[in-house]
């Protein structure tokens, strides 16, 4: 019981002197400012709906914000008036003082009469229209806090909303498209509702050709004395609106600059130009073919100006990657006297060639390494039509450690890759364009990679053609019809063959010839949301059509060139979740689902297509690749250590949390296994089995730190199991052996992982 009481008692002297320390050096007379509290309609037995979170939104309203605390401590205070007034602007007491540490937030600049006119202005725009907030302080041992009132009355709700009745242009769109307003009888009156609807009718204005029109023009009138807590709304096109904005635009010249430059402007300007369709080029060094534009510009001579040709015009024109500038201009024809527009379309092409860095991390279930770096050279606009040559080389690692070992299954790999990129689709027979805002790509791929493992070394050469293109912002698809890979291999101990035919089997040396598919859906561009979700589906076939006419060698296989042609369908998926608890934890979960079959000429997954389960971006607790499959142990002495199987099932769950900076930490549990999807005499247990598969499941957990600049993320991890499936005495939780004392423990069962990125 001693040992308990004293840390508390150490976490209560620490406490006290924080606290009063920080009071003893505020100025005299002053008190220190400890925020703010509302209390709603407390003298009423009326309750408001959703009043907790109506109470979060008034007090975060409140000016100034306190002084940050964690864990009750104000630290960044406490390290301020530990400094003391630095002699110098430099030297560590003054970045003590001015970088990390934060002044006291005094009584005296709290401003209650403001605070008051904020937080009734916010309950007047939620609909309580007859809401006011009285505030005041309280002042115990030198410490003040504002307690505000805020007495609401009755939330007001629509009643009726009138739309314009006279007979302009104006007025006849917004009849016309009065179903999809957003003011609906019988919702709450809510002055972001307001805003959002006047947004919403400019836009269908803008897509009607009223260019100059903007949602300042639309006045919404409210009458609140109807009675019983109701309002009408009017909606009117204000009177003061200038002549320009109530008449619809159509497109005159066109004209496009695409090789601009403001220092040389005037030479650009007066250049010869080329008639092309509806486009005045002007690109006085043809810089680029002509039909670039036909994909990149949606006007149309003639045609009433809309937003949404205008919006995908200059998306397609940022989202190609040649141009580093792109503005466009609109330009009335004889000062406002008709109704048409100019366009003038200034774009400012990148360098010819760049080089760029990449740190990647990567987190796929069949990927042999979990992080590396990159350097890429790319060449621009290779042909005249905006295409791009990427030509890359890339060195990856997996670190593990447990205990004062180097786990087994830590490798590293090297590749070179050659990427021809056509920003449209190549089709041989016909000719398709796409229409949204995102610009859809052929790409013709070339790589050649080298893997070094512990125990062999994998030599890969692929090409691919295939397409990439973007339905929307959240949804892409890659689709590779031509998808061609060799793959050699080297087993530095060759005996294990006669142990094992069906690990000769998927280390043969092969020919992996057919199609890839994927799709991903992301909502993490939109970071207002709190919940974010990422998925990601994976096909894979090989030999399928291919396989149909080639030919078979002496032993009735089919072949190419001596060498075997792989047959099986691969189908993966991952689903990712994150939940923003709030503006500094994240709590980030992922499913991921992978099962190969392999038929006819192959009796089991090409190596390079298994599943593995393991490594610093997977199971954390165990070490890479040695997990599995079902209950099957590896051994010490087993030869061959990486497993690999047909079938795969992982779910992960990571507590993300701000520490200071760029400094975060996380906790996590990890749990899954591989299975093989027929049984295999040499690795018993290691079948997959409907009625047994969750007892094999493996269960690890941990806490890791990150440094995330961004840019990069550098990965620390430390893990344990809690639940091991390849116990000779059958799957078994462990967690009663846990014990951070024993060094015995600690070797067999930490693993420490250093990895680059996010796991997922």
């Amino acid at each position: 019981m001693r040992k308990r009481i004293r840390p508390l008692f150490f976490m209560s002297l620490c406490l006290v002197f924080s606290a009063c320390s920080n009071i003893k050096y505020l100025p005299a007379g002053q008190n220190l400012y400890t925020g703010a509290t509302v209390r709603i309609n407390p003298d009423s037995s009326g309750k408001i709906s959703e009043e907790k979170d109506v109470k979060g939104v008034l007090e975060a309203k409140t000016r100034p914000r306190p002084n940050k605390s964690f864990l009750g401590l104000k630290i960044k205070l406490y390290i301020y008036n530990l400094a003391g007034e630095p002699k110098k602007q430099k030297g560590i007491r003054y970045w003590l003082r001015n970088k990390v540490g934060e002044p006291p937030i005094l009584q005296s600049q709290v401003k209650i009469p403001y605070n008051n006119a904020v937080l009734t202005s916010y309950l007047i725009s939620q609909g309580y229209l007859q809401a006011t907030v009285t505030g005041d302080t309280i002042v115990k041992n030198r410490r003040a806090k504002a307690v505000y009132t805020a007495e609401t009355g009755d939330r007001y709700q629509i009643n009726k909303v009138n739309f314009p009745t006279d007979s302009s242009g104006i007025a006849a769109i917004i009849r016309t498209n009065a179903s999809k307003s957003l003011l609906k009888p019988g919702n709450f009156y809510d002055f972001e509702v307001f805003k959002a609807e006047r947004e919403r009718i400019d836009d269908d204005l803008k897509q009607s050709g009223y260019f100059y029109f903007n949602p300042d023009y639309l006045i919404l009138q409210v009458d609140s004395t109807i009675g019983k807590h109701h309002v009408n709304i009017f909606l009117k096109v204000k009177e003061i609106t200038p002549t320009a904005a109530l008449k619809p635009y159509t497109i005159n010249d066109i004209t496009i600059y695409p090789n601009y430059s403001l220092r040389f402007d005037s030479l650009i300007r007066a250049s010869k130009p080329v008639l092309y369709k509806d486009f005045i080029i002007k690109d006085p060094r043809n810089t680029f073919k002509l039909g670039v534009f036909d994909r990149l510009v949606f006007f149309n001579k003639g045609e009433l100006y809309n937003r949404q040709d205008h919006n995908q015009s200059l998306n397609r024109m940022v989202n190609i990657g040649t141009f580093k500038v792109v503005k466009a201009d609109f330009l009335p024809v004889d000062s406002f006297k008709n109704n048409q527009l100019d366009v003038n379309f200034y774009l400012t092409p990148l360098k010819k060639n760049s080089l760029s860095f990449q740190v990647i991390g990567t987190s796929k279930s069949n990927n042999f390494v979990g992080s590396e770096v990159k350097i890429t050279q790319t060449t621009r606009n290779v042909f005249r039509g905006a295409e791009q040559l990427e030509i890359s080389a890339s060195g990856g690692f997996e670190q593990q450690i447990r205990g004062s070992q180097q786990a087994q299954g830590n490798s590293y790999s090297l590749t070179g890759q050659a990427k021809l990129i056509f920003p449209r689709f190549l089709l041989p027979f016909f000719k398709f364009n796409s229409t949204n805002a995102f610009i859809p790509k052929t790409n013709i791929l070339t790589s050649y990679q080298i893997l070094n493992r512990k125990d062999y070394s994998l030599n890969a050469i692929k090409g691919e053609f295939g397409y990439d293109w973007k339905e929307n912002i959240y949804k892409e698809h890659i689709f590779n019809p031509i998808s061609i890979n060799y793959v050699r291999s080297n087993v530095k101990d060759t005996t294990i063959f006669a142990s094992s035919p069906s690990l000769r089997s998927s280390l043969e040396n092969q020919f992996i010839i057919g199609l890839n598919y994927n799709f991903t859906y992301n909502d993490q561009v939109n970071q207002s949301k709190r919940n974010n979700i990422y998925f990601s589906a994976d096909l894979e076939t090989s030999g399928t059509l291919f396989g149909l006419f080639a030919p078979k060698d002496d032993q009735g296989q089919k072949s190419i060139f001596g060498t075997a042609l792989s047959q099986f369908i691969r189908l993966e998926g991952d689903l990712r979740n994150y939940y923003k608890v709030n503006k500094k934890v994240t709590w980030a979960n992922r499913l991921n689902l992978g099962m190969g079959y392999a038929y006819g000429n192959s009796k089991a997954l090409p190596f390079v297509r298994q599943f593995f389960a393991g490594g610093s971006s997977d199971i954390r607790a165990f070490g890479s690749r040695l997990l599995g499959p079902g209950t099957f142990q590896v051994s010490d002495t087993l030869k061959f250590r990486d497993q690999g199987g047909d079938i795969k099932i992982m779910l992960n769950s990571e507590l993300r949390f701000k520490i200071v900076s760029m400094l975060y930490g996380a906790a996590f549990i990890d749990a899954g296994n591989i299975w093989l999807r027929k049984n295999d005499p040499d690795r018993p247990g290691g079948q997959f089995k409907f009625n047994s598969f969750l007892n094999q499941m493996a269960v690890g957990t941990g806490a890791g730190l990150r440094v995330d600049a961004s840019f990069f993320v550098i990965r620390l991890d430390l893990a344990f199991p809690i639940r091991r499936p390849d116990l000779p005495t059958g799957p078994a939780w462990v967690i009663k052996d846990i014990d951070f004392g024993s060094s015995t423990w600690r070797k067999q069962n930490l693993t420490f992982n250093l990895g680059i990125g996010y796991p997922f």
